[in-house]
């Protein structure tokens, strides 16, 4: 009885179908790069985003976004919008950074009040 009733809601939900899905891309994606422009990770992943492109219907802007070996870039990207729309294109080293390292990259104006266990001074303070 009950392989009977799991099969039926599974037909009863294979006929009703899904929500519809929505259109995917409706607007721009971006690739990030997590290295200087000119290397050979930016010059396949322009290839890839004209593809893209072509597959797509959608502009894919490829930004290069150096520094920190790769890292930098990967958190930007971890940090977007999960909607589909960032994307990252590096290879395993720039991606395999553990999660930890990740989170502490920021761009941020806070300075550490130490360095080494010693205080900054900052000129006026």
């Amino acid at each position: 009885m009950t392989r009977f009733l799991a099969v039926a809601i599974a037909l009863t939900l294979a006929w009703i179908g899904g929500a519809p899905a929505q259109d995917y891309p409706s607007r721009t994606i971006t690739m990030v790069v997590p290295f200087p422009a000119g290397g050979a990770t930016t010059l396949l992943a322009r290839i890839l985003a004209e593809q893209m492109k072509t597959e797509l219907g959608q502009t894919v802007i490829v930004e290069n976004v150096g520094g920190a070996g790769g890292s930098i870039g990967v958190a930007r990207v971890a940090h977007a919008t999960p909607d589909g729309y960032t994307l990252v294109f590096g290879n395993w080293g720039a991606m395999s950074a553990p999660a930890r390292s990740i989170q502490s990259i920021t761009i941020s104006s806070r300075i550490s009040s130490r360095w080494r266990g010693s205080p900054i001074r900052r000129s006026g303070s």
